[in-house]
């Protein structure tokens, strides 16, 4: 009996990776509209304009990278085993993303700062391993680091 493909690795659009795209948005797009006060604007230096570039570089090429696979950059998921953890582990993620939202949404913490930075990080980085997508794992690298300093600077202290 042959085994039934749970996902294909040959489409160029990934619908899973677009519905964790809006998950993933849906508390940052709020909470931009309810709270546009907590925005600290970073300091106009160099470093922080670069630092900056290269966070949106890594954003808008994790977003891209989630939701189409690029080829000769992708890879594909190695066995539907592997396509179900990455659905399971990166919903228990955005659980904990969502959950974070819910319950220090008034909150400018460091807890609240470094989490909402790190998981987002997370998923974009174990989502590129696990699919097998260079170009997921490269715009990861780049925006972690970046995204996570930038949260740690805007939180009030």
């Amino acid at each position: 009996m042959t085994q039934q493909i749970f996902f294909d690795n040959n489409t160029f659009f990934n619908p899973f990776g677009l519905i964790f795209m809006i998950l993933i948005m849906i508390p940052n797009i709020i909470y931009a509209i309810k709270c546009k006060e907590n925005f600290v604007k970073l300091p106009q230096t160099k470093f922080w304009k670069i630092i900056e570039t290269f966070e949106q570089i890594g954003r808008y090429g994790c977003f891209a990278c989630m939701m189409f696979n690029i080829s000769g950059t992708y890879f594909g998921f190695s066995s539907n085993f592997s396509f179900r953890i990455y659905l399971i582990i990166n919903g228990i993620l955005i659980f904990f993303y969502c959950l974070i939202w819910i319950t220090h949404f008034r909150k400018n913490n460091l807890f609240r700062g470094i989490s909402l930075s790190v998981i987002p990080s997370i998923i974009f980085l174990f989502s590129g391993i696990i699919s097998q997508s260079i170009l997921l794992i490269i715009f990861a690298i780049i925006f972690a680091p970046c995204h996570i300093a930038i949260s740690i600077l805007n939180t009030k202290r």
